[in-house]
């Protein structure tokens, strides 16, 4: 992104040098002003009068101007596709057409910046159009953030040619893009490779695999009761058998809404589907099935098994709405009623705010004998809670801007 941050000093440098020069013409017109003002004060005359009715007349045809501008000015743009990838370009063009008879100068766009860009913006921030002129710009545009929002042409800036005024009004023709996120590729998952020696030793070891048991819970297999830890205990213990019995792979999302403002959750909330489609795309890239679950309108379950079932996936994910709904925590209570919950070998957390009752949850697993890893999408200082990960647990911190690669 180095040619973007380049272009955006370069207009920031070009939008203060124009200020300037629009607050020299404005002294200079007053100074003209106040000179005219005191020649038909001290001398009078036909030219002294002539000299100060054009100078009070000017700002009046100016305003004229930028009237007649504002209602006659046409701008055409189009989206090669307005289903866009996040982060793939797309063709854009826009076309800043003159059907007018007089000529319009001064004339500039702004276009909506804050979740997506043009590779090439224009080379002057003003253009004059003469009549029946037509300036076409061919570009790219590339959208920041998986979501639904304005993109393009965000407003039209008119100055009249003496420069003293500006007047800017929204451009009534603007472009939605609808933006799905993309599929972040990883080579290795930080979280899995952690857990693999200790899962392997544990797997195939010498030593007996059902060494580890816990209080019974409501769905559990009666099978996997541990009849003489129940009698010991003086109630019922249930077995957590490590290997080929524990297969399973569960991931939760955590789909509240953080903030109000776009600003904030738009790029919050592209990075946690970001980390959540690299993760399933990863497992399904090795065949190796694993449950997903996230809160629509309820408590949804996708389960995929291989590469067959990520493109649904996917489409699903893409469909998801951020807003007020259960936590990590209530969907774990209502997986474990189904008695789906302790026949995972690795449980997976994807979420923004870890919290006690988060940190409870995977201390509870972790004794079940189930490798848990918490991704906190954040910029926020949490390692009060990365230190408590330990031991079964592992906890990753994934900033909200930057590559995904290498973070999880």
């Amino acid at each position: 992104m180095p040619e973007i941050g380049q272009g955006v000093r370069e207009l920031k440098s070009r939008k203060e040098s124009d200020q300037g020069r629009m607050r020299a013409h404005r002294l200079l017109f007053l100074g003209l002003w106040a000179l005219s003002l005191v020649s038909i004060s001290f001398f009078g005359g036909a030219v002294s009068y002539g000299f100060f009715f054009g100078m009070t007349l000017l700002p009046v045809v100016s305003l004229c101007y930028i009237l007649c501008v504002y209602f006659r000015f046409k701008i055409y743009q189009e989206l090669g596709s307005r289903s866009m990838v996040c982060g793939e370009p797309e063709p854009y063009f826009f076309i800043l057409q003159n059907e007018d008879f007089f000529a319009f100068t001064g004339v500039g766009i702004r276009l909506f910046s804050d979740f997506s860009y043009v590779e090439e913006l224009p080379g002057d921030g003003e253009y004059e159009l003469l009549p029946g002129d037509r300036f076409t710009y061919r570009t790219r545009l590339v959208c920041k953030y998986r979501g639904e929002y304005e993109v393009g042409v965000k407003e039209v800036v008119v100055t009249d040619f003496l420069r003293l005024f500006r007047v800017r009004y929204t451009n009534p023709g603007t472009i939605k893009a609808l933006v799905r996120p993309r599929v972040v590729r990883l080579s290795s998952l930080r979280g899995a490779e952690e857990f693999q020696v200790p899962l392997q030793r544990e797997a195939f070891g010498e030593t007996e695999p059902d060494v580890l048991v816990r209080e019974y819970a409501a769905g559990d297999s009666l099978r996997q009761i541990h009849w003489k830890t129940s009698a010991r205990e003086g109630h019922l213990m249930t077995r957590t058998r490590i290997g080929e019995e524990k297969q399973g792979i569960s991931v939760f999302c955590d789909m509240n809404r953080f903030g109000r403002k776009a600003e904030a959750y738009l790029p919050l909330e592209n990075r946690m589907l970001e980390a959540l489609l690299a993760l399933v795309f990863f497992f399904a890239g090795k065949n190796v099935s694993l449950s997903a679950y996230y809160w629509q309108d309820g408590l949804v379950r996708q389960r995929v098994q291989g590469m067959k079932d990520f493109e649904g996936f996917y489409q699903s994910a893409a469909e998801t709405v951020f807003g007020e709904c259960r936590g990590i925590p209530e969907m774990l209570e209502l997986v474990r009623a189904q008695g789906g919950l302790w026949d995972n070998r690795m449980v997976f957390f994807i979420l923004h705010e870890p919290g006690e009752k988060i940190m409870a949850a995977a201390e509870e697993l972790a004794a079940g004998g189930v490798a848990v890893v918490i991704y906190v999408v954040t910029d926020e200082e949490v390692q009060e809670y990365v230190r408590q990960a330990q031991g079964r647990k592992r906890m990753i911190v994934i900033p909200v801007e930057g590559p995904l690669e290498g973070r999880m």
